[in-house]
C-alpha cells in the first residue's frame, strides 16, 4: 500500500466489504479491514539507535457454512486478492468442524461516534519524534551521570468491519505513546515515566524526561529493609498494572460455571454484593475524554458505558453473546477501555499524608498465582522508595509481592487523581488513580535495579 492513501476513508473501507460480500457464495460472511501508519523512534545509551515507520494494511474475510467457519487474512486489497481470500475462506470453511457455540451475524447497528483521531498526531513527522526524544538525551548528557533509553512510537489508523447481514462499523484513530527509563552510570539508580494520549498536543514529552532522570537520582544506592505488610502508594501505572487485572476475570460464563472470583458460595455469582471499598467505582466507556475507545467489538455490538463496580458493589459481569443468550440476559460486548475513578490529590499529597509507607512507581512481570482470588505476585521497579513522616527519606531495593486487587481494594486508604497510563501487560485505554492501601504484602526483596 501506499502511504499517502494508507489510511482508508469510511467510505473507501465500505467498497471493500461489500466487494468481499458479492464475491462470496457461502452462507454469510464477516470482512474486517484495518489500515494503519505507525512512527517510531528508539534510543539507547545516551543516543537514537533506531527510527523508521511503517505502513499497511489488513484483510480478513471469514466465511460460514451453518456452524462451519474459516478466516483468511491478506494485505492486499486489488479485486483479484479480494476474490482469492473469498474462495479460499469458503473452502477452509467446508473443512472446519462445527462451531457449537457459533453465533448469528448481527444486523445493522446503531453505534455512537468517539472522536479519536487528532490531526496533531497523524502529521507527526520524523523530526518532531526526534525533537522529543532529544529532549530525555540532553538531560542525560548534561547530568554527567546519567543513561536514558526509551521509546516513541506514533499510530494513526482505520478499522472496519461488516458482514453480509448488514452490519458496518467504521472507526479511525490516532495514538502517541512514549516510555522512558533513565539509569544512574552507576548502575544503582532507575527511573521510569511514560505518557500517553490520543492527540500528541497533550503529551508533554519534557515532563517525561524529567520525572524519569530525577527518579534515577532520587533511587541511587538503595537499601534494603525486611519484606512484610506495608502501606504504600501505588502510582497510576502500578495501579493499572494490578487493577486491571479485574476486567480479565469479570467474565460472566467463569462465574456462572463456578471458575471465577466472582462465584457466590452456594451458586450463581456475586452480582449486588459489595466486594470492596466503597469508593471504588469501575467502568468502561469509549466516549469518556480520557478513554477515547473505539465505540464497538469486534463483533460489531456497541459499546456505551458500562460500570462494573460501583461505590464498591459489583454491579454487572460481562456477557458474551452465546452465553447471554443461554443464560436469557443481554450481551455486554468486549469492552477495551477500563477506568477506575479518582479523587482530587496528587502524588505528592498522599505523600505527605503518609506516616511510613512505600511509595511505588510501577509493577512488572505479573504471574498468577491463584484464579479464584486473582491473587499474583510480581515485582516492583524502577522507583521504590521509603516514605517517612510525609516525606521520602530513602530508595529502596526493590520486592517482590503477593496480592490481589480484590484484597488491595478493600484495604485502600486514599485515592489520588485518575490519569491515563501508558500500557499494562493486558493492553487497551486504561486510565487508573494513584491510590494509598494499607497491608500491601511485600513477600521478598529482588537484587534487581
Amino acid at each position: 500500500m501506499q502511504a499517502d492513501n494508507a489510511i482508508l476513508t469510511r467510505e473507501q473501507a465500505q467498497a471493500i466489504v461489500e466487494k468481499a460480500i458479492k464475491r462470496s457464495k457461502a452462507d454469510a460472511i464477516d470482512v474486517q479491514v484495518n489500515t494503519y501508519t505507525a512512527g517510531n523512534i528508539r534510543f539507547a545509551d545516551n543516543q537514537v539507535s533506531t527510527a523508521g515507520s511503517t505502513t499497511d494494511g489488513q484483510l480478513g474475510i471469514q466465511s460460514f457454512f451453518g456452524a462451519r467457519h474459516a478466516v483468511v487474512t491478506t494485505n492486499d486489497f486489488s479485486d483479484d486478492s479480494i476474490a482469492r481470500a473469498v474462495a479460499e475462506s469458503e473452502r477452509l470453511a467446508r473443512l472446519a468442524p462445527e462451531d457449537p457455540e457459533n453465533m448469528p451475524q448481527l444486523a445493522a447497528q446503531q453505534y455512537t461516534p468517539v472522536n479519536a483521531w487528532f490531526d496533531s498526531t497523524a502529521n507527526l513527522s520524523a523530526a518532531d519524534r526526534a525533537k522529543a526524544a532529544l529532549s530525555a538525551l540532553e538531560i542525560a548528557r548534561t547530568s554527567g551521570d546519567l543513561k536514558a533509553a526509551g521509546y516513541l512510537v506514533t499510530t494513526a489508523g482505520a478499522l472496519a468491519i461488516g458482514n453480509s447481514a448488514g452490519m458496518f462499523a467504521y472507526h479511525r484513530s490516532t495514538n502517541a505513546n512514549y516510555t522512558l527509563t533513565v539509569r544512574t552510570s552507576d548502575g544503582t539508580g532507575s527511573g521510569w515515566a511514560a505518557a500517553d494520549n490520543a492527540d500528541w498536543a497533550q503529551l508533554d514529552a519534557r515532563r517525561v524526561a524529567e520525572t524519569a532522570s530525577a527518579k534515577a537520582k532520587l533511587s541511587r544506592n538503595p537499601v534494603a529493609i525486611e519484606p512484610g505488610r506495608y502501606t504504600v502508594i501505588l502510582e497510576p501505572q502500578a495501579v493499572g498494572d494490578i487493577v486491571q487485572l479485574i476486567s480479565q476475570y469479570a467474565d460472566a460464563r467463569s462465574a456462572d460455571e463456578g471458575r471465577s472470583p466472582f462465584v457466590k458460595q452456594g451458586g450463581g455469582n456475586k452480582v449486588g454484593e459489595k466486594i470492596m471499598d466503597e469508593r471504588v467505582t469501575l467502568f468502561s466507556d469509549p466516549s469518556d475524554p480520557q478513554l477515547q475507545g473505539r465505540p464497538w467489538d469486534f463483533e460489531g455490538m456497541p459499546l456505551g458505558r458500562q460500570v462494573w463496580i460501583e461505590n464498591g458493589v459489583l454491579t454487572q459481569l460481562i456477557y458474551s453473546r452465546f452465553w447471554a443468550r443461554k443464560q436469557g440476559k443481554t450481551p455486554t460486548g468486549g469492552p477495551s477501555t477500563f477506568k477506575m475513578a479518582g479523587g482530587t490529590q496528587s502524588v505528592d499529597d498522599l505523600v505527605k499524608g503518609t506516616t511510613r509507607g512505600i511509595l511505588v512507581t510501577r509493577l512488572w512481570y505479573l504471574r498468577e498465582v491463584d484464579p479464584r482470588t486473582i491473587l499474583y505476585t510480581g515485582l516492583t521497579r524502577d522507583g521504590t522508595f521509603l516514605i517517612e513522616n510525609g516525606r521520602i527519606t530513602k530508595s529502596l531495593r526493590n520486592f517482590r509481592f503477593n496480592e490481589s486487587p480484590l484484597f488491595m481494594l478493600n484495604n485502600l486508604e486514599a485515592l489520588g487523581r485518575a490519569e491515563r497510563v501508558a500500557g499494562t501487560e493486558q493492553g487497551g485505554d486504561v486510565v487508573m488513580p494513584s491510590l494509598k492501601v494499607r497491608d500491601f504484602n511485600f513477600t521478598s526483596l529482588s537484587e534487581a535495579v
